[in-house]
C-alpha cells in the first residue's frame, strides 16, 4: 500500500538498510520457502500414508518427499499458466472439507472433549502460548506472497493489500473454527498421534469412506499448494539474481520466463534437506522443518517492519499524523511479536537458522569483495 518497489520484502528492507538489507531479507525469505516447501511435501506424504492405510519408513518418506518436490517443480517448467490452474483446482481439496467441518462439525462437538484438549499438560498460559507460537506462525507464513508476485498482478497498489489483508483474516477465522471443532470431536491424544487429523475427524463424523476421501483431497491440496510455492520460490530467486544479489544462474530464463536452471539448483538443495532431516517420526520431521522455516522467515518480517518509517518518509511524506502514528504502533507490536516468537524456539532450531543466515552473509561478503576486486582491476 505504501510502496510498489519490486523485490518483495527485500525491496521494502532496502529503504532503510540499503543493498545488504535487500539481500538479507531476500536470502532469508528464499531459504525459508526452500525449507517450508519440504515441510509441505511432508504433509502431503503424511496424508498419503493415512489414505493408503500404511506407515511409510523414514527412507520411503524421504524418497516420496523428494519425488513430489521434483514433480511440482517440473510442472512449472512451462510457466505459471498451467500450474496456476492446477493450483486453483487443487486448493479446493482443503477448502471443501474445512467448510463442511466448520458448518456440520458442531453436530458432533462435545464441550467435555474440547475442555480436556484445551491444556492437557496443565502448562502455565505463558508456557502454553510459547510452546505453540511457532506452529501458529507457520500457519500464516505466506501472507507476503502477493507482494512477492506483485509484478504479475494488475493494479498491485490496491489488489495486493486487499488480497493480503482479507485472505489472512479469512484464514484466521477458518483455522480457529476448524481446529477448535476437531478438538471438540476427537480426544487430544488421538489428534497428536495422527498424520491426517482432518481425515480422522471425517471418519468420526461420516465413517471410514468419508475419511479416506478427505485424506485423498488433502494430498491433492498439499500438492497444489506446493505447486504454487515452487513457482513463488523460483520468482524470489530470479528477482534477486536480476539485481545481482544472487548467482546469475537463477536469473536465466526460458522463453516461458521460467528459470529452469535455477529451479534445478533449488531442487538439489531441497533434496539434500529432505535427506538431512530424515527422522523416525514424520511428525517430528515436519515440526523441525516448520520451525526452521519460521526462524528464517521472521528475519525479513522484522527488517520490513523496521524499514516502514523510511518507506513512509520517502513515498508518502504528506500522510496524516494519525495514520503515521497508528502505523508505527502496529510496527512496534509486530517487531515485539517476532522477537518473542524467536525466544520460544529451541536452541538447536535457532542455531540452525543462524547458520543458514551466516552462510548467506558470508556469500554476500565474498561476492562483494570479488566484485570490488574486479572493478579495481578494470580501473587499473
Amino acid at each position: 500500500m505504501f510502496s510498489t518497489k519490486d523485490g518483495g520484502m527485500g525491496g521494502y528492507s532496502e529503504y532503510a538498510f540499503g543493498r545488504f538489507g535487500h539481500f538479507l531479507a531476500s536470502y532469508a525469505y528464499a531459504i525459508s520457502i526452500v525449507i517450508a516447501n519440504v515441510a509441505i511435501a511432508l504433509s502431503a506424504i503424511g496424508y498419503g500414508a493415512a489414505f493408503l492405510g500404511t506407515v511409510f519408513s523414514p527412507i520411503q518418506t524421504c524418497v516420496y518427499t523428494i519425488a513430489l518436490l521434483w514433480l511440482t517443480a517440473v510442472l512449472n517448467f512451462n510457466g505459471s499458466h498451467y500450474s496456476g490452474k492446477l493450483s486453483s483446482i487443487a486448493i479446493w481439496g482443503s477448502i471443501l472439507p474445512i467448510l463442511i467441518l466448520s458448518i456440520c462439525g458442531w453436530l458432533w462437538f462435545s464441550p467435555t472433549v474440547w475442555i480436556a484438549a484445551w491444556n492437557p499438560h496443565h502448562y502455565p498460559y505463558s508456557t502454553a502460548i510459547g510452546t505453540s507460537i511457532s506452529l501458529t506462525l507457520w500457519s500464516f507464513l505466506g501472507l507476503e506472497s502477493a507482494a512477492v508476485n506483485m509484478d504479475a498482478v494488475e493494479n498491485p497498489q490496491r489488489s495486493v493489500p486487499l488480497a493480503t489483508f482479507f485472505s489472512t483474516l479469512g484464514v484466521a477465522i477458518i483455522y480457529i473454527v476448524s481446529t477448535n471443532i476437531i478438538s471438540g470431536i476427537i480426544p487430544y491424544h488421538e489428534i497428536v498421534s495422527s498424520h491426517a487429523p482432518f481425515g480422522l475427524v471425517f471418519t468420526y463424523m461420516f465413517g471410514s469412506l468419508a475419511g479416506k476421501l478427505v485424506m485423498g483431497m488433502m494430498v491433492i491440496a498439499c500438492a497444489g499448494s506446493l505447486l504454487s510455492w515452487q513457482f513463488t520460490l523460483a520468482r524470489v530467486f530470479k528477482t534477486s539474481a536480476q539485481r545481482g544479489l544472487f548467482p546469475k544462474i537463477f536469473a536465466k530464463v526460458t522463453r516461458a520466463d521460467v528459470p529452469i536452471k535455477g529451479l534445478l539448483a533449488i531442487l538439489a538443495i531441497q533434496s539434500i534437506l529432505s535427506i538431512a532431516s530424515i527422522s523416525p517420526s514424520l511428525t517430528k520431521q515436519f515440526e523441525m522443518m516448520a520451525n526452521l522455516a519460521v526462524v528464517t522467515n521472521i528475519i525479513p518480517y522484522i527488517l520490513c517492519a523496521a524499514a516502514l518509517r523510511s518507506i513512509i518518509k520517502k513515498e508518502h511524506p504528506l500522510r496524516t499524523v494519525w495514520t503515521t502514528r497508528t502505523t508505527y504502533a502496529l510496527t512496534t507490536i509486530s517487531i515485539i511479536y517476532c522477537l518473542y516468537a524467536l525466544t520460544t524456539l529451541s536452541l538447536m532450531t535457532c542455531i540452525g537458522g543462524g547458520v543458514a543466515l551466516l552462510t548467506g552473509w558470508l556469500i554476500y561478503v565474498i561476492r562483494f569483495a570479488l566484485a570490488k576486486q574486479r572493478i579495481m582491476e578494470i580501473n587499473k
